[in-house]
């Protein structure tokens, strides 16, 4: 039987989408559900799976094509018997026979796992294996590069100059052009137009972590226990106190449309995350009636989605104030971009310990710089100001939080 596989219904905010990467050519067996293409639109990567077991019997739509909401990609075949999935190789090795046993091994490894197998040059077949029907999980490749034995100390060692090392004749220059996939594109546009388009300011401060790092350090263990192995981590006293913030300076929780400012009477805070594909921000919704636990599970989640291309469209659709934090990759100080429309974010950075004056007396404090973007149209610098020292005091008082003072 044959059945027309299309691409996902966009939602009205997604005009298009681009045919990223067919896991599945024409003619190899498929499982239903087993992951066949990924739509790439301008905020996420969906992914399409096969409607049923059977064989792929045309593409309609290759890599790199743009496709509409429900437009055909591809011919599928229900019940058709197909070439395993291992046969499938690069083109530089087509002509090399299949090792023994690795017939349908691509079957059992997700394309998550794939990725980090490709990209470290693994041979599968050493992977323990713990996913469904002895698959591998992106995990496993985790797990197995950690445990990965170091190349020999001799060869660390070697005396030879480094370029020698890499076997490049000398005066060699190379080049790779890749294309822009089309999130990144997005982000680059949607960064420029901010910058262009927004009265954009930022304004700093620096905020005594030591009270928010003892109290974590006093409950964290049964905090944990409590929260069925939720970790308590620094962003949820962020979020919360960014909430208390919003609720006092409302300019800072609105948006622009054209020329009318709206003013939003609920909290959702996105929170940047890091993926392979690029920056992305999923939303926290109602902070303001969320729990630390909340708060910290549902980061974990995004976080965990995010690195497995799982987000989805409703995760980042919204939100009215934005927190990043570069700090996780080692940034002292930054200035981050606006999120259009909304009219501000906060910047989070490096724990550090520096000496500080307190009482008279020199004390070395874990301290951090915060930055606060805004829309100048929308926020007065004033307004900007008090918000991030409202933070700032609600974060080296944490009681305040609870007290709401």
């Amino acid at each position: 039987m044959s059945i027309e596989i299309k691409a996902p219904t966009f939602p009205e905010s997604v005009a298009d989408g681009t045919v990223a990467t067919w896991h599945k050519q024409p003619g190899e067996a498929c499982a239903a559900d087993e992951l066949i293409v990924d739509i790439e639109t301008d905020k996420v990567v969906l992914e399409v799976v096969a409607p049923a077991d059977g064989v792929i019997k045309e593409i309609v739509k290759g890599e790199g094509d743009t496709v509409l909401s429900d437009e055909v990609i591809a011919m599928f075949e229900a019940g058709a018997a197909g070439t395993a999935a291992a046969a499938e190789s690069a083109p530089a090795a087509a002509a090399a026979p299949a090792a023994e046993g690795e017939t349908g091994e691509g079957d059992k490894i997700g394309p998550a796992a794939r990725k980090l197998i490709d990209e470290n040059n693994l041979d599968p077949k050493l992977i323990p294996a713990t996913g469904k029907n002895g698959g591998i999980t992106k995990e496993d490749v985790v797990n197995y590069l950690k445990s990965k034995p170091a190349a020999p100390a001799a060869a660390a060692a070697a005396p030879a100059p480094a370029v020698a090392a890499v076997n490049v004749p000398a005066g060699e220059r190379t080049e790779k052009r890749v294309p822009m996939t089309r999130l990144r594109a997005t982000i680059a546009k949607r960064l420029v137009e901010a910058q262009q388009s927004a009265a954009m300011l930022t304004t700093y401060n620096e905020v005594n972590m030591k009270p928010v790092m003892d109290l974590r350090k006093q409950y964290k263990d049964l905090f944990e226990k409590t929260h069925n192995g939720t970790r308590l981590g620094f962003m949820s006293f962020f979020v919360k106190a960014a909430t208390e913030a919003l609720k006092r300076f409302p300019a800072v929780n609105a948006s622009i449309d054209g020329n009318d400012m709206v003013y939003h009477g609920y909290q959702d805070i996105g929170v940047a995350v890091s993926t392979d594909r690029g920056l992305m921000v999923p939303v926290l919704r109602d902070t303001d009636s969320m729990s630390l636990a909340d708060i910290e599970g549902t980061i974990a989640d995004f976080g965990k989605r995010g690195r497995d291309g799982k987000l989805g469209m409703d995760d980042m659709q919204g939100g009215t104030f934005t927190i990043t934090n570069g700090g996780v990759f080692g940034s002292l100080m930054s200035t981050p971009i606006l999120n259009p429309p909304q009219t501000a974010i906060l910047g989070m950075h490096k724990i550090q310990e520096r000496p500080m004056a307190v009482n008279g007396q020199v004390v070395i404090l874990p301290m951090m710089y915060l930055a606060l973007s805004y829309d100048h149209r929308m926020i007065d610098g004033k307004e900007a100001v008090q918000f991030l020292v409202t933070i700032k005091d609600l974060l080296e008082d944490p009681a305040r939080m609870l007290l709401d003072v």
